[in-house]
């Protein structure tokens, strides 16, 4: 984990931005994202840095076990798993067990998008 700059009149959802390698990344709190229990970010916490269609973002992840590589013809659809299940794009079944893959342009609303682009063109200067 790196320090997260705070960051005045983003989502709630956000956390702050880091700075990686020059560029301004939002960082998302997933708990906060699937209203799972809030808890303090720990040094032992990991960002995971994905790309939605209008932006980099940062993911706080409590640990991160490992990554693997799928083809788009083991992935399921989430529609035909379980309907209507907001984030989630599929499903990739595991010998031992199942991954459910999120759909990062659904994260963050076109409300959430405005303000976080509003933040970041006010806040860019404070933070840089």
């Amino acid at each position: 984990m790196v320090a997260i700059t705070p960051l005045p009149k983003a989502p709630d959802i956000v956390l702050g931005v880091v700075n990686i390698q020059g560029r301004l990344i939002a960082v998302i709190n997933m708990r906060r994202r699937f209203c799972l229990p809030e808890r303090e970010i720990i040094l032992t916490d990991q960002l995971v840095v994905a790309h939605t269609a209008r932006r980099p973002v940062a993911l706080v992840a409590d640990a991160v076990l490992g990554v693997i590589a799928c083809s788009a013809q083991e992935l399921i659809a989430a529609e035909h798993i379980v309907p209507g299940v907001e984030y989630v794009a599929g499903v990739i079944k595991l010998e031992d067990g199942l991954i459910l893959i999120h759909d990062l342009d659904k994260f963050l609303s076109l409300e959430e998008e405005d303000l976080l682009d509003h933040a970041l063109e006010n806040g860019a200067l404070e933070v840089s």
